[in-house]
């Protein structure tokens, strides 16, 4: 089956795409196979789609980009060698549009050689994010199937009223740097229905992120949903008004994690809700880490500005990988408050696990194992 797009701007993906004009205008429809599109994996026919999406965006009437089965199947391959896209923000990428629907089609950015670069020691690209959405408005990313990303899966940077339902990633566990999700600057993002396997974060979420509604996700492998890291910078936005319910963590890393480096920032978080959330031999179940350093290397050994401020953790259940299943580690300058934990039960090797604190003031209701340190 052919996959569709629906939009108003730039996209070089196996998918229907339909610029939004007058309902009164005739609808035209651009295949790009009749433009010189081969699905036959070998064919490079990033021309094809650049001259569709010119003449649709050109169109006065609705225009449909018409992706055709071929051998490929609805699949997008990017360069088999990675240093072609590997120093590109993204592999794919909308900016500035409005009215976009992403339907379907799988997307396979060929990381894997990339990763292995990394991994060696060598001096390699950074590597491209395989979709990204920059500055955009009223977009739907539906049924939609990424692999094997060189970085992040798929960026929202800047946008209003996104919504994610039924996205698919997948990445080895050993892939470094490869988001899932990650959100920054927007506001009125819902992500629903998604799974998630992948080398890092499931989903990550960034400075100025805002109403942001996470629901019914399966993470595993991978580092959870997380919000940060945060103070990267002095100058930085901050994260409110955060709901992730409904969500099944198995064998990650991570469930659920806010964290900020120790240095100076003006960031802050507040009004966030981790509800209905199950863990699977999870690592760290719950976690606010204001001391994050990945690996222990360059950390800035100061103490995080971020403020964080009422967040719930609410009916919170599963084993954990580890003794500790709640840690919150807080800035002794900028000390967590209002943080509550009701009815949640987590085990480790069927027993009761340990929770840690320092500077965290809350309060716990409920049925609540680990004992609360609040």
């Amino acid at each position: 089956m052919a996959q569709y797009v629906n939009s108003s701007s730039l996209l070089l993906a196996a998918l229907l795409l339909l610029v939004q004009q007058p309902y009164w205008a005739t609808a035209v429809t651009y295949n790009v196979g009749n433009l010189g599109a081969k699905g036959d994996g070998r064919t490079d026919s990033t021309k094809a789609f650049v001259d569709a999406w010119a003449a649709a965006c050109g169109s006065a009437s609705p225009a449909t980009i018409y992706v055709p089965p071929g051998r490929i199947d609805a699949t997008l391959v990017a360069p088999s060698d990675y240093r072609v896209i590997g120093n590109a923000a993204n592999w794919l990428a909308f900016q500035d549009v409005t009215g976009v629907s992403i339907i379907g089609g799988i997307l396979d950015c060929q990381g894997t050689g990339l990763w292995a670069c990394k991994r060696s020691g060598k001096n390699c690209p950074s590597g491209a994010s395989t979709l990204g959405l920059t500055k955009s408005n009223n977009i739907l990313v539906r049924g939609l199937t990424s692999l094997n990303s060189q970085m992040f899966h798929i960026v929202i940077n800047g946008c209003d009223n996104v919504k994610l339902q039924g996205v698919r990633v997948s990445a080895s566990r050993q892939s470094p740097n490869t988001d899932g999700i990650h959100v920054q600057l927007s506001s009125g993002v819902t992500i629903m229905d998604t799974q998630i396997k992948t080398g890092d974060d499931c989903v990550s979420v960034g400075p100025g992120a805002s109403n942001l509604w996470i629901e019914n996700v399966a993470c595993g492998p991978g580092h959870g949903i997380s919000i940060g890291s945060l103070a990267k910078d002095l100058e930085e936005k901050g994260v409110q008004n955060v709901t992730v319910k409904t969500v099944t963590f198995i064998g990650t890393q991570n469930g659920v994690r806010i964290k900020s480096w120790a240095r100076p920032s003006n960031g802050f978080v507040k009004n966030v809700v981790f509800q209905h959330i199950s863990m699977v031999n999870v690592q760290n179940p719950i976690a606010i880490d204001q001391n994050y350093c990945p690996r222990n290397e360059n950390c800035p050994g100061q103490i995080s500005g971020v403020k964080v401020s009422d967040v719930r953790y609410e009916d919170i259940h599963g084993t954990s990988a580890s003794e500790v299943a709640v840690k919150f580690d807080c800035s002794s300058t900028n000390p967590c408050s209002g943080i509550k934990m009701q009815d949640v039960k987590l085990s480790y090797r069927n027993k009761a696990p340990q929770s840690l604190c320092a500077n965290a003031d809350g309060m716990a209701s409920g049925f609540v194992i680990p004992a609360s340190c609040l």
